[in-house]
C-alpha cells in the first residue's frame, strides 16, 4: 500500500486542469484559468498509507466513526485511503470535455474492515468551469445486501472563511457534530449529535463547524471563494450537505493540519451520511455532483 502513489493528471487546455492521486481517488488540484480551487493543507501526507488532507477525497463506506460493531473501518471508512484503479481515459470527448473512469473493489484490504463484496465506478468530467462527479456502487452480491454511507468531501480554497457564505440551508435541520448528545443506557450506540433547524437565510461560519445538515435542496452557492468568486454546488441523489472547518484549536491538534491555514479553507460536501443507503443484492445506487466556477 506504501510508497510512491500515480497520479492521473487530466488537461482541458486553457489552463483548465484536473490532478487525481490513486490514493483514494483524492483530486488533488483542480484549475480554472490557472486559478486553484481546492486547498491541500502544506502538512499533507502523501504516503500511499494516511489519508490527504485537502483536495476531495472519497468517503466510504461509512462517515464518522464506524458504529455498526466492534471492528470496522477506520475513520471515514477506507475509500480514501484504498489504491484505486484507472479503468478508461483520460480522453478527450466530442464536446472538448475530458473524462477519466477509476474504480474500487473489494479486496483482502478492505475485506480485513469490511465483510461485504462491492464495486464503485467514479467518473470524473473535467469541463471549461466545471467539474463533473459521477460514482456508482454496485453490490455483485446474490445474497446479502449491504449498508454504506458516502460523502465527497470537497476542500474549497478561499482568502477568508469568514466572508464566505452559503446560501441553499434556510429552514434545514442539521446535527452539530461539535457537540455530544445526551447519553443513552449502558451498551447502547453512541449517542447522536443533538439536532437544530438553520434559521439563517446564507450560513457563515465564525468558530469550529462540522454540520451535518439533513434533506437540504440540490443546489448550494458559496460565496467569496478564490479570487472573491462564488462556486456553484448542484448535487444530485446525494440528500445531505456537511459543513466543516476545524478552526484554529482543532487545527493546532492535527498533525496533517498547518496551524495557520483554516481561514483558506472550507469544506461543503456533498454525501448520503444521516442515514445509510441499504444496497440489495444485484442493485447499484448512482449519485453525481456538479461544482462550477461563477
Amino acid at each position: 500500500m506504501a510508497g510512491h502513489v500515480p497520479v492521473v493528471p487530466m488537461d482541458r487546455g486553457n489552463n483548465t486542469t484536473c490532478t487525481i492521486n490513486l490514493h483514494g481517488a483524492t483530486i488533488v488540484s483542480w484549475r480554472v484559468n490557472n486559478q486553484e480551487q481546492l486547498f491541500v493543507s502544506k502538512k499533507s501526507v502523501f504516503d500511499g498509507r494516511k489519508p490527504i488532507r485537502g483536495g476531495i477525497p472519497f468517503i466510504f463506506p461509512q462517515f464518522g466513526q464506524w458504529n455498526y460493531g466492534t471492528n470496522g473501518p477506520p475513520y471515514n471508512g477506507f475509500g480514501r485511503i484504498s489504491r484505486w484503479q484507472l479503468d478508461k481515459g483520460p480522453e478527450r470527448l466530442p464536446s472538448g470535455d475530458i473524462e477519466a473512469i477509476f474504480s474500487l473493489c473489494d479486496s483482502d484490504f478492505t475485506f480485513s474492515m469490511w465483510q461485504h463484496h462491492f464495486r464503485i465506478s467514479y467518473r470524473i468530467i473535467l469541463r471549461e468551469k466545471e467539474l463533473h462527479l459521477n460514482i456508482g456502487v454496485y453490490n455483485p452480491s446474490k445474497e446479502s445486501p449491504f449498508d454504506f454511507n458516502v460523502l465527497l468531501h470537497s476542500y474549497f480554497k478561499c482568502p477568508d472563511v469568514r466572508r464566505c457564505q452559503v446560501t441553499g440551508l434556510n429552514g434545514v435541520t442539521f446535527l452539530d457534530r461539535t457537540r455530544q448528545g445526551p447519553e443513552g443506557p449502558p451498551g447502547s450506540p453512541p449517542p447522536q449529535p443533538p439536532a437544530y433547524q438553520e434559521c439563517r437565510e446564507v450560513v457563515t461560519l465564525a468558530e469550529e463547524t462540522d454540520r451535518v445538515y439533513i434533506n437540504t435542496p440540490h443546489e448550494h452557492i458559496v460565496t467569496n471563494v478564490v479570487s472573491g468568486r462564488k462556486m456553484r454546488i448542484q448535487k444530485y441523489n446525494f440528500p445531505d450537505t456537511v459543513i466543516w472547518n476545524p478552526w484554529d484549536q482543532k487545527a493546532k491538534a492535527m498533525a496533517d493540519f498547518g496551524d495557520d491555514e483554516h481561514p483558506n479553507m472550507i469544506c461543503v460536501n456533498a454525501g448520503h451520511v444521516s442515514t445509510p443507503v441499504t444496497l440489495m443484492p444485484g442493485q447499484a445506487f448512482e449519485a453525481s455532483l456538479i461544482l462550477q466556477v461563477m
